[in-house]
């Protein structure tokens, strides 16, 4: 009688990361989403060239300056407010219309009051910022008509690295309240992961994000003595502190590896190529013709170096994005090298994405269009691959990822 052969017993099924509702609820998110995504970015492409690349736009700024004696400085000032209230006013339904998605979703708790306040402090935030702007760029262009490109790309640059310092402590409480994270076990435990990691963080704030939203997050803001850690109050709430742990380790790698002085700096210099494109189209005279404008010293050009600007920058920002998400994964290595727990980073990413109902399965096209962080699937096999190879150099030994709960 011949026996049969032992046969080793059939390697188990890795459990799926997501549940099938879960990825259908995720698929069933985009679709909900598709069209408000890109009927918004078409409309802003839209509207910025309609008014960019015709009449429409600086005759929208002469009427706006005529209010006020139609000098040059009315018309660059008012006429950008009033490009300003154009561009607010064209966003406003694909806005109102996120809420409401978000609202459905559960993924916003703000209030009707709340998002009319922030919708105008944002408004009047970027008027101020564009009115500025627009009154400079065209003041430099009026006293420097051979050199405007060198001067407003210095400034330009000084300006990227100045509001990246008054971001944290002038721009973001604006919108939110912060208080110190109380003393206890994290609190600490988040001071020890910045010291392991080399990054000295002046304080470990807590923001006030569940007033507007249900998602969870946390970041690293500021440079030098203005560096701190925070997290939103969500994510207190419904991470455990191993997962805290290893998104604030994330965030400090931005720090420690200086990506968030590489990007400004390379903010900068996108801003000086920009600056460089704009003199070359400011020199078109089809252009001129089309915008009916004079030059690059017409105020009434606004809307025109709107629309170029904005047009490179929607060539420009697939590349953006490419080199965001290499970003993004080096500092997640950076975090699983520091924490030595992937399990943790495994277990952050499932929540996050399961919580913010993330795309868990993105077309190849949409990452390279509006990813700035690797798809969370991607993330949690990179977390995997950390703790194969770590297997691997040990012999074997290191064991499996353990489970957090």
């Amino acid at each position: 009688m011949t026996e049969t052969p032992n046969r080793p017993a059939a390697t188990p099924e890795p459990e799926p990361d997501f549940t099938p509702e879960q990825y259908a609820r995720s698929r069933e998110r985009k679709r909900a989403t598709a069209p408000l995504r890109y009927g918004s970015t078409a409309t802003g492409i839209a509207v910025v060239c309609v008014f960019g690349f015709t009449p429409l736009g600086s005759g929208l700024s002469r009427a706006a300056g005529d209010v006020a004696g139609g000098g040059w400085a009315a018309t660059a000032t008012l006429g950008a407010l009033a490009l300003r209230i154009v561009l607010w006013l064209a966003a406003l339904p694909f806005s109102l219309w996120s809420e409401r998605i978000n609202h459905a979703w559960g993924l916003s708790t703000r209030s009707r009051s709340l998002y009319w306040l922030d919708s105008l402090r944002g408004f009047l935030l970027l008027g101020l910022l564009m009115a500025g702007a627009s009154t400079g760029f065209f003041a430099i262009t009026r006293h420097a008509p051979h050199t405007w490109p060198l001067i407003v790309g210095a400034a330009g640059v000084a300006l990227v690295f100045v509001f990246s310092f008054l971001m944290p402590v002038v721009i973001e409480p604006m919108f939110n309240k912060f208080r110190p994270l109380e003393a206890g076990q994290l609190r600490e435990r988040l001071f020890a992961v910045a010291r392991d990691s080399g990054v000295q963080v002046r304080d470990v704030l807590v923001s006030d994000a569940s007033k507007r939203t249900t998602a969870d997050n946390a970041y690293v803001s500021g440079f030098g003595r203005t560096r701190r850690i925070v997290l939103w109050d969500t994510t207190i709430e419904h991470c455990s502190p191993d997962e805290i742990a290893s998104v604030a380790a994330h965030e400090l790698g931005h720090a420690a590896r200086r990506d968030v002085v590489t990007g400004t700096a390379l903010s900068a210099c996108g801003l000086a190529a920009s600056v460089a494109v704009l003199a070359w189209a400011l020199g078109l005279g089809a252009l001129h013709d089309a915008a009916h404008v004079t030059g690059a010293a017409d105020p009434r050009a606004l809307a025109l170096c709107l629309a170029v600007s904005s047009l490179l920058g929607g060539v420009l920002g697939p590349l953006y994005n490419l080199y965001s998400r290499r970003i993004e994964r080096r500092a997640d290595q950076f975090a699983l090298d520091l924490t030595r727990d992937p399990a943790a980073m495994v277990s952050t990413w499932r929540r996050l994405g399961v919580r913010n109902v993330a795309d868990l399965e993105p077309h190849p096209a949409r990452v390279a269009l509006f990813f700035t962080h690797p798809p969370v699937p991607a993330r949690i096999e990179h977390a995997r691959e950390w703790e194969r190879s770590r297997t691997a150099n040990k012999g074997g030994n290191s064991g499996r990822l353990r489970e957090v709960e």
